[in-house]
């Protein structure tokens, strides 16, 4: 098969020829149709993610075909069109069987853990705990963004946010899971103020439902902004879409009282450790939350506001590539070029 890899940590990527992967004994052979290209998958090429050990094939946002079956398997069959969490439950351990398979204690990550779906084919284990079957009128390259974007969004903003039909929401960053948070509170009623650096991510913030855009880089104080644009109370929630310093302490301090502030962008080197006030978080009564995938068994729920026409995903594609273009095109994410998601879908 054809895919691509990286020898070490910010070496260069190429395009290689691999043998076809095997299906473990509880787990499926996927023929990749589609897989979003994430900034999760530059902060793994840059080292960030202590579960990659290298030579690695990166990818973790997938749809595809089941091509291969374990013996172990028992709900899927080759030819199934399927997606998958990001991160894969193994079913038994504690949490799992607490139905929060996003934190299993035994997780399998493709694209970390284990090889990923920059690639035609990828192996992945845990299937009958974590295959979404996706409908038939779903195209692939909509439901590559169900893998990381759009089910971390959805959690983001339901079940942590417990966003209410006429509550305001900061997205703050309008990237590939900023604007999935944005779709999904406008599909569930509610108003969205959208936070960006740079005028096109607004202007499509703008085109996706966002009542009120504050661009960042023109704007002494972003929190005071969106609280002023809410009528001075500021948001119900509001989520750190990006994971920097800045967005962290924007979104908390975006907050009317008793907010939920939701941190979904990954904080690595100088953003580890973001210092926050607790005062007026105790004053204020305000809820800091993480957010880390979504469990399989909450993907009807975000298929049903798809199905039903509120939610659209193929919206937040801004262009589809080859396999072949990964190696030119994956570094550029660090520097947060382009609107809206890249997806491969020809190998």
């Amino acid at each position: 098969m054809q895919a691509v890899r990286y020898a070490s940590f910010g070496a260069p990527l190429e395009l290689v020829a691999l043998p076809d992967p095997n299906p473990p004994p509880d787990g499926v052979v996927v023929k990749v149709e589609a897989t979003g290209m994430c900034r999760s998958d530059w902060h793994g090429w840059m080292g960030h993610d202590a579960d990659i050990r290298p030579p690695h094939v990166p990818g973790h946002e997938l749809a595809g075909t089941v091509a291969a079956v374990g013996p172990a398997v028992r709900k899927w069959k080759i030819g199934d069109r399927v997606t998958t969490p990001f991160c894969l439950g193994c079913g038994r351990c504690a949490q799992c069987e607490a139905g929060q398979s996003q934190i299993c204690d035994r997780y399998y990550q493709p694209g970390f853990t284990g090889w990923g779906s920059f690639a035609e084919y990828v192996a992945l284990p845990y299937a009958d705990e974590n295959l979404v079957a996706l409908p038939p009128s779903l195209s692939f390259v909509a439901a590559a963004l169900l893998g990381c974007r759009f089910a971390t969004a959805y959690r983001a903003v339901v079940t942590h946010g417990r966003l209410e039909p006429g509550e305001w929401i900061a997205v703050h960053a309008c990237g590939g899971v900023g604007l999935s948070a944005l779709m999904i509170a406008r599909a569930l009623g509610g108003r969205v103020v959208a936070v960006d650096v740079t005028d096109d991510k607004l202007a499509l913030a703008t085109r996706l439902g966002a009542e009120i855009v504050v661009n960042a880089a023109r704007t002494d104080d972003v929190a005071r902004a969106v609280r002023h644009a809410t009528g001075g109370d500021g948001v119900h929630v509001s989520i750190d879409a990006l994971g920097s310093v800045a967005t962290c302490l924007n979104s908390l301090g975006s907050l009317r009282k008793r907010g939920r502030h939701v941190q979904v962008g990954l904080m690595t080197g100088e953003h580890s450790s973001p210092p926050i006030a607790m005062g007026p978080v105790i004053a204020r009564e305000l809820e800091i939350r993480g957010s880390h995938g979504m469990p399989a068994r909450d993907y009807p729920e975000l298929l049903a506001l798809i199905t039903s026409g509120r939610l659209s995903p193929e919206a937040l594609v801004g262009r589809t590539i080859p396999l072949s273009d990964v190696p030119a095109e994956l570094p550029r994410m660090g520097v947060f070029e382009g609107v809206g998601v890249t997806v491969i879908n020809r190998f």
